[in-house]
């Protein structure tokens, strides 16, 4: 079995898993088997997104496949923070991350509180993964205008960072406004819950750079992960910041194919030694932690652990 919680000479590289919330293993009993098997196994976190619908007409093509179609496992979805409420009550050790939620979805200011609310459940254990979706169907489904997010997006991380980190709570803003009051309780953490941004432009990275604790990407290639991450890290050191304190955390969703596929497929998709080299290829690109998620292939939650554990172990024999 590979042990997560202990390091290879040559990596610091942790494992998340992605919980079973999406397809056919979906499911409370699944999660809870997952989470627990986690704990126990020593992986470092445990991991649920976001996903609204699957529309039958999407006018946004889905931009981390190679088609632009939905995956089909996307098409049953659970909702992340019921699903991390649901692993923090059945877990001691495992941090639990949002990765990632579609924060213009959400108020800022009861987002607030259902993460403070996850925070104290798990005594300290979140992760905040944020980012901006990509569908114009599930923004018109929450009624929320899909233009100037990065406006938009600012405007979240300032209520945010108010309501966990201000004795009294005031703001004034485009969108929100929020009259001086004291909101409490604060985060478990202090100041407040690590926070990873997923973006993909030049202004988000330097959003990333300015505001964030880290970037979590997820559909990128391989390659394209670590001259990414070395602009976040040369922004951020512009910004004043120490590029070292920033966390690369990789989601990496697999797909696994009983043959090899030709050297254009996507990354993570392929043969097991094939995805077993994507991942070893990622721990390169100086990430802190990868999150596997092999729901589109694990038909039971003991096979999800299973195909992690098939990924890792030759990882772990080649060093």
């Amino acid at each position: 079995m590979y042990s997560p919680s202990n390091p290879t000479p040559t990596s610091t590289t942790t494992i998340g898993l992605a919980l079973p919330q999406v397809g056919r293993v979906a499911g409370p009993a699944a999660i809870i088997e997952v989470a627990k098997a986690a704990d126990r196994l020593g992986y470092s976190s445990v991991w649920a997104m976001d996903r609204l619908l699957a529309p039958v007409a999407p006018r946004t093509p889905y931009p981390a496949s190679p088609d632009g179609e939905l995956p089909d496992e996307q098409r049953i979805v659970l909702d992340p923070l019921g699903v991390l409420t649901l692993a923090a009550a059945v877990t001691e050790r495992v941090r639990l991350g949002t990765g990632v939620l579609v924060a213009p979805w959400y108020a800022p200011a009861l987002l607030a509180r259902s993460l403070t609310t996850l925070d104290h459940i798990s005594s300290g254990r979140l992760t905040v993964g944020l980012g901006l979706g990509w569908s114009v169907d599930e923004y018109e489904a929450v009624g929320v205008p899909q233009r100037r997010l990065g406006n938009h997006s600012e405007e979240i991380l300032d209520v945010l960072e108010a309501i966990w980190t201000d004795e009294v709570v005031s703001y004034d803003g485009d969108r929100y406004h929020i009259a001086s009051s004291t909101i409490i309780p604060k985060p478990v953490q202090n100041p407040r819950p690590p926070l990873l941004l997923a973006a993909y432009t030049p202004a988000g990275f330097d959003r990333i750079a300015r505001r964030a604790d880290g970037w979590m990407p997820a559909g990128l290639p391989v390659a394209a992960i670590a001259p990414m991450w070395a602009t976040i890290r040369d922004l951020a050191a512009g910004h004043g910041r120490e590029p070292d304190d920033m966390q690369l955390v990789v989601r990496a969703n697999v797909k696994i194919f009983d043959e090899p596929l030709g050297n254009d497929r996507p990354s993570y998709w392929g043969s097991m030694d094939q995805v077993a080299e994507d991942i070893e290829a990622t721990r390169s690109t100086g990430a802190k932690e990868i999150v596997i998620d092999v729901q589109s292939n694990a038909g039971s939650a003991s096979e999800l652990i299973d195909l992690t554990d098939g990924l890792l172990s030759p990882i772990l024999a080649s060093v």
